[in-house]
């Protein structure tokens, strides 16, 4: 039995890995903003463990994951949670910026660095759930893009230091996906909203599951996945 760490469980693609792996029996740790979310999650997901820290403030997640206790063990780092605001160039406030950088990167980061130790210990795997615009920015795009560009730096660079402890380092490209943060673009491009058009969720969770189950033999750097209608 594995027992993995996932931000961003709530909804959206966080919530169909979860679900898939709670229903195989896998040990969940799910980080949560608050109390109050981590009560929910916890009744949503029974017997899983929750954590609690402020993805938007990561300079204050070191305190926080010293006020609670860490596993031991850990098989995964599963990355999920993300913030868009879009926004020209021109108009993005240092405010924006910093939001979608430290919810999307320095937080990922931060929480990478303080659960190394465990996911050495089991030749574990950290995936990053990024975003075709990690790959290409356009117009609008540009402080998402910029901190998901970073997430790809991020994996890369982690991939090779912990080549050596047997870590294996997964980077997610989804396309546009049904969430409530594909309303949300919608509703900030000014365009209805036809989730119909768009990944299912459970179809990004079955790529990251792919992913997290292939033989120690091999494994996925990165993979793209993308609207098939």
């Amino acid at each position: 039995m594995a027992t993995h760490l996932i931000t961003g469980a709530g909804s959206g693609i966080g919530a169909a890995v979860a679900r898939r792996l709670h229903e195989r029996g896998d040990d969940l740790i799910l980080f949560a903003r608050d109390a109050g979310r981590a009560g929910e999650l916890a009744s949503a997901f029974p017997g899983a463990g929750t954590l609690v820290g402020d993805l938007a403030n990561p300079d204050r997640l070191s305190w926080a994951l010293a006020q609670q206790s860490l596993p031991d063990r850990l098989d995964s780092l599963l990355h999920i949670a993300g913030v868009v605001d879009l926004a020209a160039v021109g108009d993005l406030t240092p405010k924006t910026w910093h939001h979608q950088l430290n919810v999307n990167l320095v937080a990922p980061a931060e929480l990478t660095r303080h659960l190394l130790p465990q996911l050495r210990v089991s030749h574990g795997q950290v995936i990053f759930v990024n975003s075709g615009a990690g790959l290409s920015a356009h117009a609008e795009w540009g402080a998402y893009a910029a901190s998901k560009h970073g997430l790809k730096a991020l994996a890369d660079a982690l991939r090779e230091e912990e080549r050596a402890s047997g870590l294996r380092v997964t980077s997610v490209y989804p396309g546009r996906t049904a969430s409530p943060m594909q309303a949300k673009i919608h509703q900030q491009e000014g365009k209805e909203y036809d989730p119909a058009r768009w990944i299912d969720p459970g179809s990004v969770a079955t790529t990251i599951l792919a992913a997290l189950d292939l033989p120690r033999d091999a494994r996925i750097d990165d993979v793209t996945v993308r609207p098939g209608r």
